[in-house]
C-alpha cells in the first residue's frame, strides 16, 4: 500500500491514534513491535504505539484539553481533585514518579495529590 495514513482505516482511527499518541504507518514500514491492521484481508495500516514514558504526558495534555485548555496549575481545587480522580481511573499513578509528575503539573505538593487520592477512596 503506497500511503497507509490515507487509507480509510487509518483515517477512521486518526482521532484515537492522536489521543493515545500512536502513529499510523505504511505496513511495509512496520517494525516487529508495531501492530499491523488488516482491511478486507490485506495489511492496511501499521500502528506504532508510544513509549510508556510519554503516556503520562499524554494523559496530562488530555486533562488540560478537557478543562478548556487551561494549564492544570490554574485550575481550582475542586477541578484539580477531578483531574486526580480521572488520572487515577486511567492508571496514571502506576507509572514511576506518577504522583510527582502530576503534582508538578497541578502546581501542588505530592502530599496534596495523596490527600486527593485518599479523599477519593473514602467517597
Amino acid at each position: 500500500m503506497s500511503d497507509a495514513p490515507d487509507h480509510p482505516l487509518a483515517v477512521a482511527l486518526r482521532p484515537l491514534l492522536e489521543a493515545v499518541g500512536a502513529t499510523a504507518l505504511d505496513p511495509a514500514a512496520a517494525r516487529a513491535e508495531d501492530v499491523v491492521l488488516a482491511w478486507e484481508g490485506e495489511p492496511a495500516v501499521a500502528v506504532r504505539l508510544p513509549h510508556l514514558s510519554s503516556a503520562l504526558d499524554l494523559l496530562l495534555a488530555e486533562m488540560a484539553r478537557q478543562f478548556d485548555g487551561r494549564p492544570l496549575a490554574e485550575l481550582g481545587r475542586t477541578e484539580k481533585q477531578r483531574v486526580v480522580a480521572l488520572l487515577e481511573e486511567r492508571g496514571a499513578f502506576t507509572v514511576r514518579h506518577g504522583v510527582e509528575t502530576v503534582a508538578s503539573a497541578l502546581g501542588v505538593s505530592r502530599f496534596t495529590v495523596y490527600n486527593y487520592l485518599n479523599r477519593q477512596e473514602k467517597s
